[in-house]
């Protein structure tokens, strides 16, 4: 019995790396293609032309006190020439609302709108008595979560293209920039969204809500997320945004057609994953009305967030991922196999079902079934030792080519040390990947009880002991974001 499982075990192993192994080679033909394409790309001219679309940054903010001011004052500085910032406050029970209603002299205005899309009651939208922050936006409305938030913003914005951001995160200054021109090249099919990679602040040096100085974080935990998130975006969403099967725009940055959004029937408040269940249903609502279209994905990095610290927080953050994953696919099993969603149905769906869903829970009772064999003495020892370097060492060798590809491609971590502590992480990532599998089961586990909601995340704020409290005039707002090179990254 033991030899037998073992073999399977062996086969999902080569069937895992192999899928992987693909999806890094079309990353790089993908990542390849689009340097090359970018490096005639003259941003400037985006700028200052007077036909690029207005776009509204939708930024929900729920207790956010810590960091709330220095990123607003980050999203009004963003070089672009034709957009607005609309903050949500979702109900906080801190002083979010009266710290920026302070720092931004805001009055409530009378402002029509009109509900397209259900949300909780907005209690008053605000606007500034400071002719400099003229680009701002602020509502104030009943709590009830991120996704309903953000329904509220669409509700409100009358641009045609909106960005979704989480309000704890700081945005390059060219970010708008880059996402934004997809939806401008002429194509035969429409863009609906486009996402970007999403990288990680702790123990970065920031200043009034901008980034001075990237490090590698000291701790541990969020060294350990770089690696999975380095992946995650600069190889495996690339690649399905290359196969025409990308599932998932990160909640915490990315850019979307108003109306497609609406039609779809907005962001679902029943699910904690609704940036994922917010793109399948969307890709579903264009196929069934047999209108062609692209999710397209942007390999800079535009957004930088605070991740788990420790591991409570962590579990929580993951379990909810899991809990989100679960609800979408459930949702949206029609896709399963079925030629008319075409790549999504028959590939991207598939692998998120497979690989991303059950993969976990297999490498668990694989887990589980090795310690009985250990306990019980029959344990192949070779055979297990032979299949634990392969899978040890094609980790190592996954997530080392991950680290190069960023190096080679946008080199973001400038300091040499940097880049050998992440390869050394790297070695010790692989002895991680129980407690994964660990927060994998409990999600799974969460959402056949059938728990809701986010759950309460601490944070400590963008290094607090690096954040300023004076605050820029509008003059200084200004020269930040001219000083952000919007070719700096390419």
């Amino acid at each position: 019995m033991g030899f037998i499982f073992g073999h399977i075990i062996f086969i999902l192993t080569l069937i895992i790396f192999g899928s992987y192994l693909l999806l890094g080679i079309f990353s790089a033909i993908a990542l390849r293609k689009y340097l090359r394409k970018n490096s005639y790309v003259n941003y400037n001219s985006l700028v200052l032309s007077p036909l690029s679309p207005k776009i509204s940054i939708i930024a929900p903010a729920f207790n956010e006190s810590k960091t709330i001011i220095d990123n607003v004052r980050t999203l009004l500085s963003l070089y672009y020439n034709n957009f607005e910032v609309i903050l949500v406050n979702d109900g906080s029970t801190d002083n979010t609302f009266g710290k920026v209603e302070e720092a931004f002299e805001l009055e409530k205005v009378n402002y029509y709108f009109d509900y397209r899309i259900p949300c909780e009651r907005i209690k008053g939208v605000y606007k500034s008595k400071n002719p400099s922050f003229n680009r701002l936006t602020v509502i104030d409305k009943n709590n009830g979560g991120k996704a309903d938030s953000l329904n509220a913003g669409i509700n409100i914005c009358k641009s045609s293209l909106f960005v979704s951001i989480d309000a704890d995160s700081i945005i390059e200054a060219d970010s708008i920039l880059k996402l934004v021109k997809p939806f401008l090249e002429e194509k035969d099919r429409k863009v609906i969204g486009t996402g970007g990679v999403i990288r990680i602040i702790n123990s970065c040096d920031t200043e009034l809500g901008h980034i001075r100085e990237i490090h590698v974080p000291k701790q541990i935990l969020p060294r350990l997320q770089v690696l999975d998130y380095t992946r995650a975006f600069l190889l495996g969403r690339m690649a399905w945004s290359q196969l025409d099967g990308l599932m998932l725009i990160s909640g915490a940055m990315g850019i979307f057609d108003r109306e497609t959004v609406i039609k779809a029937g907005g962001y679902s408040t029943k699910t904690v994953g609704e940036d994922m269940e917010l793109v399948l249903r969307m890709r579903r609502y264009m196929a069934e009305n047999d209108a062609k279209y692209e999710v397209t994905y942007i390999p800079d990095p535009l957004c930088w967030t605070e991740v788990p610290s420790d591991l409570k927080s962590l579990r929580k953050q993951r379990t909810r991922w899991t809990r989100g994953l679960v609800e979408s696919l459930r949702t949206h099993r029609k896709l399963f196999l079925n030629p008319r969603f075409h790549k999504l149905g028959m590939l991207g769906y598939p692998y998120w079902l497979f690989f991303e869903w059950l993969a976990p829970l297999i490498a668990f009772g694989g887990f589980i079934y090795t310690i009985f064999l250990i306990l019980t003495s029959g344990i192949n020892w070779p055979f297990y030792l032979l299949l634990f370097t392969f899978v040890y060492s094609f980790a190592v060798l996954l997530t080392t080519w991950a680290i190069l590809f960023e190096e080679i491609t946008f080199h973001k971590y400038r300091r040499k040390r940097d880049v050998f502590r992440l390869i050394a992480t790297a070695f010790v990532e692989p002895f991680f990947y129980p407690v994964h599998t660990y927060f994998a089961v409990r999600g799974n586990i969460e959402a056949l009880r059938g728990k809701k909601g986010w759950g309460k995340a601490e944070r400590s704020g963008f290094d607090k002991k690096k954040i300023r409290v004076r605050q820029p005039s509008v003059r200084q707002s200004a020269n930040m974001a001219k000083s952000a090179s919007p070719a700096s990254t390419i």
